[in-house]
């Protein structure tokens, strides 16, 4: 099948196709005697693998090591696992710094008045937050999330 093809049956874009190729992700694509890239059920096996991984936050980096695990048929499962669980601990990090964020920008808008007046809690944390330490911070005062900020 061609890129186009390829794409609609992967769930990658031709685009994001052709820049994994350039940076080494997949194989070269065999190509026909006009140039344009074939696809077989291997490499659309790899990359729906690919998409997964994606789907599941791993960087390009750690879809390479992915992709050599799951060729390598001599690996160890425990290695797999450790990747995974390593993702697993670092998505736990993004979910408390998200979280962290909710609270502190709720906190704040519930102390904005919302209304015509230009005076802007929201505006002064920002603020207070950009400027050094130790500077006043906004009518909201002691919002703060839990890392302090």
């Amino acid at each position: 099948m061609n890129i186009g093809q390829a794409a609609k049956t992967s769930g990658v874009s031709a685009k994001m196709i052709r820049y994994y190729e350039s940076i080494g992700l997949i194989h070269p694509a065999a190509r026909s005697g006009a140039g344009y890239r074939h696809f077989g059920d291997i490499e659309i096996h790899t990359l729906r693998f690919i998409r997964r991984s994606r789907d599941l936050g791993f960087t390009v980096e750690q879809i390479a090591e992915l992709l050599a695990l799951w060729q390598d048929r001599s690996r160890k499962s425990a290695d797999v696992k450790k990747m995974a669980m390593s993702h697993v601990a670092a998505l736990r990090q993004k979910i408390d710094k998200l979280e962290s964020m909710v609270v502190t920008l709720t906190k704040l808008a519930s102390c904005c008045q919302g209304d015509e007046r230009p005076d802007c809690p929201i505006l002064e944390d920002l603020s207070a937050v950009a400027r050094e330490a130790g500077e006043p911070e906004g009518k909201c005062d002691g919002v703060m999330d839990k890392f302090g900020r």
